[in-house]
Formats: C-alpha cells, structure tokens, sequence
C-alpha cells in the first residue's frame, strides 16, 4: 500500500523515466498492474488493460529499433516531446488520485517538468553523440535508456523513496552532462567555423 509520500516519489521517478522511454515505462507499470506482483495505486489500474499493453508493446518495439538510427533517432526524439511529457503528466494525474486535489495538481505540473528535464537531456547527448562516425555508441545509449527507464520504473513500485532519489540524482547528472556537451559542441563550432572578424 503505497503512502501519499510513497506516491508523490512513485510519481517522480516514473515520470523520469518516462521522459527516457514512456512506451517501456507505461508497460512496466502496466505489467505490473495487470499480474498484480505489485499493488499499485489506484489510479493506474487502467494501465493494465489489454489494449494498453498490446498498444506500449509495439510502440515499444518500434522505438528499440528506431531509437538506435543514427540522426533518425534525434528526429524521432524531437517528435516525441509531444508524446513523453503529455503521457508522463497523464499518468502521474492518475497515480496521484488518492492525493488531494492540490497535490495532485502540484504533482502532475512537477512530473511534467521532470519528464521535459530527462526528455531534453537525452536529446541534448544525442545530438552530441549522433556525428560520431560509428553507431555503436548510439546503440549502446539507446539500449541503456530503455534498461534504465525499464529497471527505475519497477525499482519505484518496490522501493520508491529511494528510487526517487535516484531520478533526482540522475536528473542533476544528466543536466551537467548536457550542459557541457552542449558548451564542447560550441566550442567545436567556433573552432571549425571562426568569426568573420577574426578573418579580417
């Protein structure tokens, strides 16, 4: 039985991994709904209806494989800002049920935000990773993502306190990684194409 804090931290970390891959995170969420391995809050009781998981099934297999093109990859990625945090805010409207109709609000517009964090993270290394020549460190990133998203959203049903904590550090990390990929890229740009004044 999960506490209003239990969650509140269910929620955050979900909605990280979400922003990751929400095809694989609503799966495992509604897997778990469906078998019943974990009593999850009410409100996402609908997560394991057949439809549901037949429907994140392909969707999900279609990003595994499409996630892990090289350049299609960031255009899919960008598509997908319309789709992983609507979703994310959808399910973390309904995970929060049992909370009071503030902090269900609050926890929606917050989860919302985290899942926009990750989502803008990943494309952010993406597009620092994409010119590499070779698709082995695309495949390896995508691969790692659907695992994390995957093992985050079944750690959070199980220990979800902690597996917040986890998505906060992992939210912060992936900021500061972005935040200087983003400043070596420019970098990189200066370098290959120097101000006209410097030509002068």
């Amino acid at each position: 039985m999960f506490t209003p804090a239990g969650i509140t931290a269910l929620i955050i970390a979900s909605s990280f991994a979400a922003g990751l891959n929400v095809y694989a995170t609503v799966l495992t969420l509604g897997l778990l709904a469906r078998t019943r391995f974990v009593v999850l809050p009410p409100g996402l009781d609908a997560l394991g209806h057949t439809w549901v998981l037949i429907t994140c099934a392909i969707l999900f297999a279609i990003e595994f494989f499409a996630d892990k093109i090289p350049a299609f990859d960031l255009i899919w990625n960008l598509f997908h800002t319309l789709v992983r945090v609507p979703l994310a805010a959808l399910v973390a409207y309904h995970a929060g049920s049992q909370l009071s109709p503030e902090g269900q609000l609050l926890a929606t517009v917050l989860c919302a935000a985290i899942a926009l964090a990750a989502h803008s993270s990943k494309i952010a290394v993406r597009a620092a990773v994409t010119p590499s020549p070779e698709p082995i460190s695309n495949i390896a990133l995508s691969t790692s993502e659907d695992a994390l998203a995957i093992s985050l959203t079944w750690f959070a049903t199980h220990h979800p306190i902690a597996a917040a904590g986890i998505a906060i550090a992992l939210m912060l990390i992936a900021g500061l990684t972005a935040h200087q990929l983003i400043r070596a890229v420019r970098r990189l740009l200066k370098r290959a194409f120097p101000p006209l004044s410097n030509q002068t």
